[in-house]
């Protein structure tokens, strides 16, 4: 094979005392996808920080064409080629999405912007990435997760990169907008194009990639050709060991239904659903992108108005507000934690203990060390990496934030879970540890006390959902079907109910209106 485009050499990289890259060797070729694996926390996005121009190696080199490249910030890295795509969305939410394709490089006469060819070159980079029903003319604050992550590829497409990267590209993209991508990917590949692409999905890397470099706390175990190496020999040089036993499942004896919802229709979704979560059991709700399944969780839990239908929560039934639900024993994880699951300027004992603050101090005041004993706990049984209870939230990995939006809810002892992608942007090891809580939840075995607690998530990835759920319900465009044994499910029988509605119940055509939660 030819030089490589881009060398990343002997790049070294501390923040404080925590050592993120130590003596990594990383390259990709024109023509190239090279996949970059590893843990959350590993150091992946760091190195493609250091890359991107935001942050400064503290030691090693960098060559583009050969050339030593030192880009001093993100600007100048992306008028050299290098697109990024960050795991964490950069878009700005108060522009349309016209102005945040082409932010950065609108074109201008005498100072002012061309709003036509905005538009244009956006329709343009959205016709291309199969998404024409996306405005140029719409804010971006009303797209949904995955039609923002749409624009950001779109973004980075249209400002004519040499270098692509994708950080978790497909974390909010449901089947088919990822076979898009793929699509894309593999035309840029020919186009001459150099793709680092970086995911939790290995299915994806082992489908798109061509070298696959594997990275475990900040080292660089080793580089391969991806036809050459397993799924199991990639997990292994990750972790470090063998991950065994990826979805337990201990003894469950299902007890009394503890959430009953009937014919329910929310704004502006679902049109209808109707389900029994029991004590003891985890309960799945798949469907694609968009189908409705984290606006059933939103109105369960108070988040989002209930147009009609009914909600009984245990004994609770009636208008309900978060803080009621909170109050009522039930606990809400979004699939979006950066700006609905954590306070991320804060530390984790402060995120750990945000929604009860009683009992952490005499007479109703609030002291620090009982947070961080608490929060202490939670972070040795999870296997948070950080340097600590006062570690702001914003400063580890993603994966690692996830962890602190569950034990959120652990520490507040909810007995009904309502979990929204829950493992989604984790890595293999940490999703099977939030599979083992969400067990042992169910199974009554994670507290001290014996207590079951009740189970309702919702996934795009199926083998988990089979894996770890006791029943599955599949929700197609805003209607929830009826929830079946996960034994009789496969793959092919949940894609299959997620886009074509014969198995899902028409809604009542004169709904009784119930007084709600």
């Amino acid at each position: 094979m030819t030089q490589p485009y881009l060398q990343m050499l002997g790049i070294h990289k501390r923040f404080g005392a925590t050592i993120a890259l130590q003596d990594v060797n990383f390259s990709v070729h024109i023509g190239e996808v090279h996949a970059l694996v590893g843990e959350n926390g590993a150091g992946k996005s760091t190195l493609m920080k250091i890359l991107s121009g935001a942050h400064k190696p503290d030691s090693g080199r960098l060559k583009l064409e050969g050339r030593p490249f030192r880009p001093r910030d993100p600007l100048e890295a992306r008028r050299k080629g290098i697109g990024m795509i960050y795991q964490e969305l950069t878009l700005a939410p108060h522009l349309t999405v016209g102005e945040n394709v082409l932010l950065g490089q609108e074109p201008r006469t005498l100072g002012f912007i061309h709003r036509a060819q905005v538009r244009k070159a956006a329709r343009a980079a959205l016709d291309r990435l199969g998404h024409p029903e996306i405005s140029p003319e719409q804010k971006v604050s009303r797209l949904s997760i995955s039609e923002q992550q749409l624009v950001e590829i779109a973004r980075s497409l249209t400002a004519g990169c040499r270098i692509l990267v994708l950080d978790e590209p497909t974390s909010s993209l449901n089947q088919q907008d990822t076979a898009r991508l793929f699509s894309i990917i593999h035309e840029l590949k020919n186009q001459g194009l150099a793709v680092v692409y970086i995911s939790h999905f290995l299915e994806e890397v082992k489908s798109v990639s061509d070298r696959v470099t594997v990275l475990r706390d900040g080292v660089a175990v080793g580089t391969y050709p991806t036809a050459q190496i397993s799924l199991e020999d990639i997990v292994r040089r990750m972790v470090g060991r063998e991950v065994a036993d990826m979805y337990p499942r201990t003894a469950r004896e299902r007890g009394e239904p503890v959430v009953e919802v009937e014919d329910l229709a929310g704004d502006p979704k679902p049109d209808f659903a109707g389900l029994t979560l029991h004590r003891g059991e985890v309960l799945g709700i798949a469907g694609l992108m968009g189908a409705g399944r984290t606006e059933l969780l939103r109105t369960l839990f108070g988040l989002a108005p209930v147009r009609s239908g009914r909600i009984r929560m245990g004994i609770y039934a009636g208008p309900a507000s978060p803080v009621r639900r909170w109050r009522q024993g039930v606990g809400f994880l979004s699939e979006n934690r950066k700006d609905e699951g954590l306070a991320l300027g804060l530390n984790l004992a402060d995120n750990l203990t945000l929604t009860n603050l009683g009992g952490y101090g005499p007479g109703g005041f609030l002291w620090p060390p009982h947070q961080h004993r608490a929060a202490k706990s939670w972070i040795d049984r999870l296997d948070i990496r950080c340097t600590g209870p006062e570690q702001r939230v914003q400063d580890i990995s993603g994966g690692n934030q996830q962890k602190i939006a569950l034990a959120r809810l652990l520490e507040h002892d909810v007995d009904i879970l309502l979990l929204d992608e829950p493992t989604r942007g984790i890595d293999v090891a940490a999703k099977a540890k939030i599979y083992q809580i969400i067990d042992r939840l169910a199974s009554g075995s994670e507290s001290a006390a014996p207590v079951q607690k009740a189970v309702l998530m919702t996934s795009s990835y199926l083998p988990e959902l089979l894996g770890i759920c006791d029943r599955i319900a599949v929700m197609c465009r805003g209607r929830l079907g009826p929830a079946r044994p996960v034994e009789e499910w496969d793959e092919e029988r949940l894609m299959r109910a997620a886009t074509v509605q014969d198995s899902v119940p028409e809604p009542p055509t004169d709904r009784e209106i119930h007084s709600h939660a």
